[in-house]
């Protein structure tokens, strides 16, 4: 049985054995060499903190636009200055002059 009378040379420290260092290779293995590697978690969770971080961006834009649209379906004089600011809408006996003025 000379397959398993296996001598450990002098320069590998006694607790070191085959299969320590077989385990110690396939978790290294696993960790940076396989599909689902370190690194590529690390890509995908700095991704997921910068959707996360747009969507918050994209909910707060949205709750300004709830804000601006329930003013405007509750409030007639803010209806009424937005139409005619931006449409140049006028009441029908008025008269309406546009200047610019730089």
């Amino acid at each position: 049985m000379a397959l398993f009378n296996f001598q450990r040379p002098k320069w590998i420290p006694r607790w070191l054995n085959i299969p320590l260092l077989i385990f110690i290779a396939f978790v290294v293995l696993l960790l940076f060499f396989g599909e689902n590697n370190y690194m590529r978690i690390n890509k995908y969770r700095s991704q997921i903190n910068e959707l996360k971080s747009q969507i918050k961006d994209y909910e707060d834009s949205a709750a300004v636009y709830d804000a601006k649209v329930n003013e405007l379906n509750t409030d007639n004089e803010s209806l009424e200055r937005l139409v005619r600011e931006k449409y140049g809408m006028k009441r029908v006996n008025e008269e309406v002059f546009i200047t610019d003025i730089p």
